[in-house]
């Protein structure tokens, strides 16, 4: 973002008395804005990533519940899904209060999922964002509550869901949104954390019921009107074998893209990236670029 643009940007947002926007200290590729609201009488803060590119245009809005809660450019580097997906979507990092969010419903969640209400009618009023278009990631422990705002909607519904090493938290199981929702979920098969088949899990340093790994796929296959029929396919393996074991799971004749990708592994760590830098590994299977090519497919 240029910094004319983003003082621009300030500018609105204080006339608006809504917000303000604060320059962080990052690297070119990685700079971002900090954005303050008041939500539920609260100052809240999230980290806005808006590229220079098609600024003129309401653009896709992905929100990225990270798994600490926080909004360190580390954490973003880590994840890495804004280098997958270039300058097109707008990318907000919202931060939770106390550094965690929350998992089991009640005012807290409630609270946080009026947090991203305002921060996605902010964007909006701003005409910076398609509200057609917005996009919730969840990682780690971010993804039960993107579960949540992706089956109660951020005051618009959400149209697709990503979550990865994370899980879908049993009360949830009737979850109706109010469209079809792409969904895409990625999975270790024997992670020691989010157990696969379902049942007691740990989210950061909280244990909650969580739905299976294809028990949600299933959900969600309901919610998109798919069909009966289940196509499964190995994942491509480099050209000398190398790279990660596992399985893409998809259903047929849905109304938004359904998917679950299943990786043969004892690992709860987001595949492709190191546990301590997040530098990428070579070896092992991307999941920020199969879940950006599987936004991309899904309208973002």
């Amino acid at each position: 973002m240029h910094l004319k643009n983003l003082f621009g940007a300030a500018r609105a947002a204080a006339a608006s008395g809504l917000a303000t926007l604060l320059l962080l200290v990052s690297t070119p590729a990685e700079a971002g804005a900090r954005l303050t609201i008041s939500s539920d009488g609260i100052s809240r803060a999230a980290v806005l990533v808006a590229r220079d590119r098609l600024k003129l245009r309401r653009r896709p809005l992905i929100i990225v519940l990270q798994r600490s809660g926080g909004l360190g450019v580390r954490g973003r580097r880590h994840h890495g899904l804004e280098q997958a997906a270039g300058s097109k979507p707008i990318f907000i990092y919202p931060e939770a209060l106390g550094g965690k969010w929350p998992i089991a419903p009640g005012p807290d969640t409630d609270r946080e999922v009026n947090f991203l209400h305002n921060l996605t009618d902010h964007l909006i009023d701003q005409g910076r964002i398609d509200p057609r278009r917005i996009f919730v990631v969840g990682i780690g422990s971010g993804g039960p509550l993107a579960y949540r705002a992706a089956c109660g909607g951020v005051g618009r519904p959400v149209v697709g869901l990503a979550t990865v090493v994370s899980a879908m938290p049993q009360d949830l199981a009737a979850c109706a949104p109010a469209a079809p929702l792409a969904y895409i979920a990625v999975n270790a098969a024997q992670d020691p954390k989010i157990p696969y088949a379902g049942g007691a899990a740990t989210a950061g340093e909280v244990s909650f019921d969580a739905l299976g790994a294809e028990q949600s796929l299933q959900a969600f296959a309901k919610i998109n009107s798919c069909g009966a029929r289940r196509d499964d396919k190995r994942l491509p393996e480099h050209k000398d074998g190398r790279g990660a074991h596992g399985a893409i799971l998809t259903f047929a004749n849905c109304k938004a893209p359904t998917e679950l990708i299943r990786i043969d592994a004892a690992s709860h760590r987001l595949p492709g990236r190191t546990p301590e830098s997040g530098d990428g590994v070579p070896e092992d299977f991307d999941a920020n670029r199969a879940i950006w090519d599987f936004l991309q497919r899904s309208g973002a």
